[in-house]
């Protein structure tokens, strides 16, 4: 049996994302609800979404939508049912009745459901009907979250259950976590604990919510939206409802009970309207005050709302958990308090939960997007450390063999749930060079890898030292973090600019640019691997490699021009470069420049290797991955196809109008001026990018080298760094997140 017709039966949130990433994954999908218009509206809400569920906008007709009353029929088609429909037990009781009447023979039913356990949904059902359902418990938003839990049991027809985890890893790009029936099954039962625990502790030490988010996040390798945010993202009302259903159905005994019981806080917030960020607010709300929106908090304890404030920890960007529960002050001691918390739960659930702790690890990772999951951070603390830190600390069985075996290395093979060779399992083979700050280099095989280690892995003089490094070997470029690499590193930039060392900043600029210049020109294989950001300095090190393997959840593009700066890594000529080549340049020669005028000048971003191509972000070359996990061997797999007779490409020769195409770029400047769509330094920034594109004081006649282009590139680069509007661009994106229209 394969899986060739899905029907997806519930429309809302899950059922929609569902239904989109089979459509990415080009499966035909039948979407069904109660009416039609109900679907229909749905597939307009998948088109319309952003972040946008679709990888290609253009195959969301590939969709098809109707009604379980008049449509109904279509289930005797489909391989695969899946109920998404809302968690009522009844109403779902009555649909899996219709489906098992009329579905076909052998195919797969599965529910969505991420609190009602397998042995309740499928109660009434037959022990034949058993054997072909299951629980396929997705994280929203499907497309972005890596992580699906398949729940089932000794019922199940073991067959059937490989078939749709290879169908889901191999078709949906995910990370099958195979799971038994236990109250919020791996991911949810540690995730929504650790929520609970940041939580209670930060009201009970009395901190603010700016605080514990603050601790509660990046410093512990969690994404920096912190638990108040996170809580606010979700939704508190459905936090609610989520915590009955565990206190519902896990034993009294269970410690989960300290830290779910609904507090006067949330009862108040959410009798109130306060439901998070689709309601008016939650922990966070935005306030308007004299015509400006102002971001505000709830005090815990007045439960009044003040001005949002920053909170400074005075920490390296690097996680490092031991220093963090050392310190000896409030933050230090509400750190050791959740970690500690988190670490002891998690460990209490093996045998019982899963016999496989690293997999609780990895729904951490892929379904929450933690960097370390909590037997990681066991491991790296020590387990002699974490026991005898504190000798109050009530240890379990499982941290108590460790402590006794007197080794602090117990943590074995990752990522076992699949059977791909993973970054992450090659990283504890391969012989590791960690003498660089801000790059890792591993030497595995016939090839090299540099995973960059920076916050967001942003670029800097490190980093070009850990390219030019690994590139007297075969070398793939690829990181397991969120990020491929939001760019060069602005806070670094930004420390030579307050001390108008104006020379760094060229010498660094430099760099970049002869480091790009050899990965293109050297005589091994250079391969990109990106997922998720892929913006500025990194898009750079991708046009400059051989090939790009994309994971199709990358956010690409160069937006150098937002922070009043260029693409001055190679990026403005690589991309001049790539449009020159196509047909209309051939006629005009003023066609390219204008082209990646338009692209550079407004910033422009894709959301996916579909919309990258007709930007040249991407060449029909490259490849383009739906499971992150085969980046790495996909790479490989490139490597040993290339390298035999691989020779560097050919330099470019650029012939360029220079003042013909220039003032063509002005005229546009001046009518967005005039419509007041950019200001002044707007106005400057594309100047400067339209003199590089232009080639500068050239003519049609003559011609002009890549290394001619680079030095375009650094000469705006370094002119609008000094510009005080560019300096405010980049401090206020570094402390909101947000451009500056200047």
């Amino acid at each position: 049996m394969n899986i060739k017709n899905v029907v997806v039966i519930g429309s809302g949130t899950m059922g929609s994302g569902i239904a989109a990433q089979l459509c990415n994954a080009n499966v035909p999908v039948t979407l069904l609800d109660l009416k039609t218009e109900i679907s229909e509206n749905a597939k307009k809400k998948i088109f319309k979404s952003r972040p946008p569920l679709l990888i290609d906008k253009s195959k969301i007709d590939n969709i098809k939508v109707g009604n379980i009353e008049n449509n109904f029929d279509i289930v005797k088609k489909a391989d695969w049912v899946v109920e998404a429909v809302v968690e009522r037990i009844e109403i779902k009781h009555k649909l899996y009745e219709k489906i098992l009447k009329t579905r076909k023979k052998d195919s797969i039913i599965s529910s969505n459901t991420s609190t009602i356990p397998l042995k309740v949904l499928s109660k009434k059902m037959s022990d034949e009907d058993k054997r072909d359902f299951c629980i396929t418990h997705f994280f929203n938003p499907v497309r972005y979250m890596g992580l699906l839990e398949i729940v089932s049991e000794t019922t199940n027809d073991e067959k059937k259950i490989n078939l749709l985890k290879n169908f889901c890893e191999d078709n949906l790009g995910k990370g099958v976590i195979i799971c038994k029936d236990t109250p919020g099954f791996l991911g949810n039962r540690v995730g929504v604990y650790a929520m609970q625990v940041a939580m209670t502790e930060a009201i009970k030490m009395k901190l603010s919510v700016e605080e514990a988010d603050a601790v509660f996040g990046r410093p512990m390798g969690i994404p920096k939206t912190g638990v108040f945010g996170l809580y606010d993202l979700i939704g508190i009302d459905l936090m609610a409802d989520v915590l009955k259903s565990f206190l519902k159905e896990l034993s009294t005994t269970d410690i989960f009970h300290e830290v779910a019981q609904e507090t006067s806080l949330i009862k108040n917030l959410i009798e109130n309207g306060y439901t998070g960020r689709k309601g008016k607010g939650g922990f966070y709300r935005v306030s308007k005050k004299d015509g400006k929106k102002v971001l505000e908090v709830i005090n815990l304890t007045t439960e009044d709302y003040l001005p949002s404030r920053k909170i400074d920890l005075n920490i390296d960007e690097k996680i490092d958990l031991k220093k963090l529960v050392s310190r000896n002050d409030k933050y230090g001691k509400y750190a050791w308090s959740v970690i500690s918390k988190i670490i002891l739960y998690a460990s209490s659930l093996i045998p019982s939960v899963t016999k496989d702790y690293n997999n609780i690890d990895e729904a951490m990772r892929l379904g929450f997007n933690w960097v370390k999951g909590p037997f990681e951070m066991l491991e790296e603390l020590g387990v002699k450390f974490f026991v005898e830190k504190n000798d109050q600390l009530k240890i379990n069985e499982f941290i108590k063999k460790l402590y006794d075996k007197k080794t602090d290395t117990f943590y074995g093979e990752r990522q076992i749930y699949t059977n791909l060779e993973t970054l992450g399992k090659v990283k504890q083979l391969a012989k590791i060079n960690k003498d660089n700050k801000s790059a890792n280099i591993y030497e595995h095989k016939n090839y090299k890898i540099v995973e960059f280690n920076t916050k967001a892995n942003t670029l800097d003089h490190d980093s070009m030292d850990a390219l030019k490094k690994a590139s007297d070997q075969n070398m793939i470029i690829i990181n397991e973090g969120t990020q491929f690499s939001a760019g060069v590193n602005l806070n670094y930039v930004m420390d030579f600019a307050k001390e108008k060392d104006w020379k760094a900043i060229e010498r660094f600029v430099h760099h970049f640019q002869m480091t790009c210049k050899q990965l293109k020109y050297s005589d091994n294989l250079v391969i990109s691997a990106p997922s998720g950001l892929t913006l500025g300095g990194g898009k750079e090190v991708c046009l400059q490699s051989d090939y790009v393997v994309a994971h199709t959840n990358i956010v690409m593009g160069l937006v150098e021009t937002l922070v009043g700066l260029i693409p001055a890594g190679g990026g403005t000529k690589e991309m001049l470069w790539r449009w020159m080549q196509n047909p209309e340049a051939q006629k005009d020669p003023d066609f390219a420049p204008q082209k990646v005028f338009d692209i550079i000048g407004y910033g422009k971003t894709v959301s996916s290797p579909v919309e990258a191509l007709p930007f040249k972000f991407l060449l029909d070359k490259d490849k383009s991955i739906m499971n992150r996990d085969k980046l790495l061997s996909v790479s490989q797999n490139l490597i040993n196809e290339k390298k035999d007779g691989y020779k560097p490409p050919k330099k470019p020769i650029f012939k360029l109008s220079g003042d013909q195409v220039r003032d063509k770029m002005f005229k546009i400047l001046e009518n967005l001026f005039r419509e007041k769509k950019i200001l002044k330094h707007g106005m400057e920034v594309g100047k400067k990018l339209a003199f590089v594109l232009s080639g500068g004081n050239t003519t049609l006649d003559k011609e002009l080298s890549e290394d001619d282009m680079y030095a375009l590139e650094l000469e705006a680069f370094v002119q609008l760094i000094q510009m005080e509007k560019t300096q405010a661009r980049i401090k206020h994106t570094l402390s909101t997140g947000k451009p500056l229209v200047n």
